[in-house]
Parts: structure tokens; C-alpha cells; sequence
């Protein structure tokens, strides 16, 4: 059932629902971007002026079964009876939260397999060993098994799984490798962002440089730590934010983040044996690099 409301002052439509709804201003922004929200019957931007008697019409979003079984054609690039791994497509939330409960990777995983651990009872992240941000592309173990789940977040835990990933950044560098050991903390005011605190915890990044222009550079990156957001956190932090990073790095500077998770080494939790697997960078991230002239 619609809501309608009529504006009461002139503000920013977004910073003016958050003292009427129940909701974030990121939340409500994301409804204003899929048009469920409407001023005099009128699409409009998140940052739109409010004119005191507008006509605010807010659509009752359709609620979307977040343990249901879609087809969203994942890529599995191994499987077994313990655990499988995937190539996460850009765009895509791992997982639904209060903040969002539309379509997951969890759709995607219910499809393709029947049996996904249920560890610590979490019923909204069945199978999910760890995660990668909505617009970061790449590799993903997902565990079937309770026992398998609780043994590989306990490597992930000891740092016992090596994660790769490659980047697009700006500006180039002085030197080809380097390290970065920079703790990270939620950020005090805005709490939906990371940053570099003295009392955070300890992060460590390595980069090797792979090519680089007057402009930009094409970089390998190995995740020593797993804090959320550590690789834009800490390239933004030294100056080399990753192309399309919108909230690291520069508004606008083009329409996809260019992160993926590009290979991950592990034991089988199991058998024990030694697993590597890779993936193929997407096609838009090759297409960017040719642009740039990084390969």
C-alpha cells in the first residue's frame, strides 16, 4: 500500500524522509534510484529540492524471498561434497541484511546447491565463508557442510588462505612491490565507511605493480588480512584510490569499481590438500585496461 506525504520545509528530499521514515538516508537514497519514491507523481534524484506542499508518494517495494532458488547463472568453478567455489558477478550482495533484502548471491547459491552449511544458525547467510563488496567481482569458497564452514572461517581466522586481487588505481607508482600495514576502524561520523585509526585493527596489504601510465596503474594485491573494505581503504589512504570507488575515491570517474578477486590458495578442510583456483578478470575490467593502455 502507497504512502503519500506532503512536504512541511524545502530540503534535500533524502535528508527530509530521514526524520519522517524510519530509515537511513543510504536506504532511502536507494529507493529514490529505483523510482519508489516520487514527488507530485514525478521521478526524481536523491538530491532534490523539496518545495513546502509537494506531494511525496513513497511505493510499497515488493518483497523479494531471500532464501529462494534463482537461476543468476553463477559461474562454479569447483565443487565437491564439503564446499564449492564461484566467480561472484560485479553488482551482486553476497548476502540480504536489514538494510537490504532484494536479490543475493544467497538466490544464486540455493539454486545451483541443495545442501549449504548453516553455521551459527545464521539463516541469512547460508554457505558464506566470507564476503566481497556488492560491486567487487571474483572468487568466493562457499561450504556446504557445517564442519567444513567452521574449519575454513578458522583458517580464515589465522590468516591460512591466501586471496588475490587485482586492481585498476589512479596515479602512478615509484615502486613495483610494497606493503601497506595500516590498521582500520569504522569511521567515527560516517559510519558506513572504513578508515585508517591508530585503534583499529591491524590490516596488511602487499602490492606488486603489474604495468602503469602517467595516469593510472594496473596493480596484483594480496590480502594479508581480511578488514572490510581494507583494499580501498588502504589505497585511498596513500594516495592510488581504485577506479569507479565512489566512496574511497573520486565521484563519478566512471560507472563500475575495478576490483576483482582474482585467485585464492587454501587446504581443503577435509582431505587437507592444497587448493588453488583463479579467474578469468570480466570483460568490462580487459576492456578498461586496453583503454588505458595497461596492457
Amino acid at each position: 500500500m502507497n504512502k503519500e506525504i506532503k512536504a512541511l520545509k524545502k530540503e534535500r528530499i533524502d535528508l527530509y524522509l530521514v526524520f519522517v521514515l524510519d530509515e537511513t538516508r543510504s536506504q532511502i537514497q536507494a529507493k529514490i534510484k529505483k523510482n519508489l519514491i516520487l514527488v507530485n507523481n514525478n521521478q526524481v534524484k536523491p538530491n532534490f529540492v523539496l518545495n513546502i506542499g509537494d506531494l511525496i508518494t513513497i511505493k510499497e517495494e515488493e518483497k523479494i524471498d531471500y532464501l529462494k532458488a534463482i537461476n543468476l547463472d553463477l559461474e562454479v568453478i569447483y565443487e565437491d561434497n564439503y564446499l564449492a567455489v564461484i566467480n561472484k558477478p560485479q553488482g551482486l550482495i553476497t548476502h540480504p541484511g536489514h538494510s537490504y533484502q532484494g536479490i543475493t548471491l544467497i538466490n544464486g547459491l540455493k539454486y545451483l546447491f541443495p545442501k549449504l552449511s548453516n553455521f551459527e544458525n545464521d539463516p541469512l547467510r547460508p554457505g558464506v565463508v566470507h564476503r566481497l563488496d556488492k560491486e567487487t567481482s571474483g572468487i568466493m569458497i562457499i561450504a556446504k557442510d557445517e564442519e567444513a564452514h567452521k574449519l575454513l572461517k578458522e583458517a580464515f581466522q589465522r590468516r591460512k588462505i591466501q586471496k588475490v586481487y587485482e586492481a585498476i588505481v589512479h596515479k602512478p607508482f615509484l615502486e613495483t612491490t610494497f606493503t601497506i600495514d595500516l590498521p582500520i576502524k569504522r569511521h567515527e561520523l560516517k559510519r558506513q565507511k572504513m578508515a585508517v585509526n591508530l585503534e583499529g585493527r591491524k590490516a596488511l596489504t602487499k602490492g606488486f605493480l603489474i604495468s602503469q601510465t602517467d595516469k593510472y596503474s594496473y596493480l596484483k594485491l594480496e590480502l594479508i588480512t581480511g578488514r572490510t573494505h581494507q583494499l580501498r581503504v588502504h589505497l585511498s589512504y596513500i594516495g592510488h584510490p581504485i577506479l569507479g570507488d565512489e566512496i574511497y575515491g573520486f565521484k563519478k570517474d566512471t560507472n563500475r569499481l575495478y576490483l576483482h578477486a582474482k585467485a585464492i590458495t587454501f587446504n581443503h578442510p577435509i582431505t587437507k590438500k592444497e587448493l588453488r583456483f583463479e579467474t578469468k578478470l570480466p570483460n568490462y575490467f580487459i576492456e578498461k585496461l586496453n583503454e588505458l593502455r595497461l596492457i
